[in-house]
Order: structure tokens, then sequence, then C-alpha cells
């Protein structure tokens, strides 16, 4: 059964115009490829600061093993019997320590594309957004009240220097990133995605679909929280998360309207 799903799901990659031409389409067939010939699964780590892959990085699954990331940031692994959520910690000296579920339904991973920060100074918060193929363009938005407003539409570094978009995405996939320097637990701020490609369709699920995942990282070098994109909601804008007194407070709605600071 796991290899029909896997044929399937080539047959589909196979057949969206030009996809062979994007690096990673190119991976994702691949992956599918070995998953054919195999049986194993893939995991693919991304630096999220420049999207290039991550080699070296101690990979564990509980239940399942351990792992060494290779030059092309891959592990490969043997599926459980059951499909079930696995529980994963990713660790390297130049990266934080993250650790998070990884859905198996169907005996695959329907997305496998994890971006992790490197390790930056104390006090520093970054927020990292992945997605799946599509939309093309999710934007990230990091915005602190009277303050600044930054993303790639808007100020893409605060007037004070403090924050900053250090990457953008617009082929899908992500990742797109936003760090702040210095969060003021005087003020508030709110993150929140924005379905750049289908704005003009309020009644558009395809942010619900998308398989986004927001991960802030923050305090001592550790990833502090990982947002889901809500399922079966209809609305461009997901608001993700606020921070508030210095804590992050969870929102976690889709809607049509971007939040008001």
């Amino acid at each position: 059964m796991k290899k029909v799903y896997s044929i399937i799901l080539l047959v589909v990659l196979l057949l969206i115009p030009g996809l062979a031409q994007e690096t990673s389409d190119k991976q994702k067939i691949q992956d599918v490829f070995e998953e054919l010939e195999s049986g194993k699964l893939t995991l693919r780590f991304i630096d999220a600061m420049t999207g290039a892959m991550i080699e070296g990085a101690t990979v564990n699954i509980e239940e399942i093993g351990e792992f060494t990331s290779d030059y092309d940031g891959v592990i490969k692994f043997d599926p459980p019997a059951e499909d079930k959520t696995i529980v994963v910690k990713f660790t390297h000296p130049r990266y934080m320590t993250a650790k998070f579920g990884v859905e198996i339904m169907a005996g695959t991973l329907f997305f496998n594309r994890f971006s992790v920060s490197p390790r930056m100074p104390m006090g520093n918060l970054r927020v990292v957004l992945d997605w799946g193929k599509k939309p093309n363009d999710l934007d990230a938005h990091f915005v602190k009240s009277g303050q600044y407003h930054i993303s790639f539409r808007n100020m893409r570094v605060s007037q004070d220097n403090s924050a900053q978009l250090d990457r953008d995405a617009q082929q899908g996939f992500g990742p797109e990133t936003i760090t702040t320097n210095n969060v003021d637990e005087a003020a508030s701020y709110t993150y929140f995605v924005h379905d750049y490609s289908n704005q003009s369709s309020s009644g558009s699920s395809t942010l619900s679909n998308s398989r986004a995942s927001v991960k802030v990282y923050g305090g001592n070098n550790q990833l502090l929280s990982i947002f889901l994109v809500p399922q079966s909601a209809n609305g461009t804008v997901w608001e993700v998360f606020r921070v508030v007194n210095g804590s992050i407070e969870p929102v976690n709605q889709v809607t049509n309207s971007a939040p008001q600071n």
C-alpha cells in the first residue's frame, strides 16, 4: 500500500510543468524514488538563514535510532510498522537544538524538509516559516506595535536595526526567516503569515492546506515553540502568535484580515 501512495505522489510531481528544474522539487522526486527502491524514508535539514543543507547533524528518532545527516542534509530511516508521529531530536555544534514531531501517514512523509536556526546571541528571537510546494509565496510579517512592521513588502529592516527579514522565499517551501536582536518586554509584537499568492480570494483554503509550520527559536539557543497552520479553514491570513511582556502567546487563527496592532 505504501508503494501505491508513493507512485501516485511521484506521478503528480512529474506532471507539474517545469518541476524538474527546481531544486526543492528535484529533491522531492529523488526522495520518492529512494522510498520506492529501498523502503526508507527521508528527512532533510536546512539552514534557516541561507537555505543550505546541513551536513554532520546528529538526528535521534525515538524508538528507531540515531543518524548523521549527509552532505545533502539528509538522513534515511526505516519507517515504523504503523502510522504514527515520531519524535525527532536534531543537534549540531553550530545550530540550535530542535525537538519536534514528524507525522507518518500511509507509510510515507508528506513533508520532510525542516529548517533549523544557527546559534545566535542570548536575547535574540528568530522566527522561521516553512511550507509545501503551494502556494508559491507566503509572506511572514513581524510587527512591533507602534514601532515597525517587518516583511518583504514593508520594512525589511527596522529603523533601529533591531529586527530584519533575513530570508524571503517566493517559490514555495521556504524557509522565510525574521530575526530580532532585542525583544522589548514593555512592547507587544505580532507575527502573522499572509498568502500573497491568493490574496484576492477570501474563500481560498490554500493557506490552510499548505502544511505551513512556524518555528520560534530563542532563549538559551533552543526551539521555543512550533505552530502548525490550522486545517480546514478559509482565509489568506494566519495570525500565529503575539509576544506580550516578553512571553509568546499563541493565537493560531486563519482569517481574511491582518491583525490590528
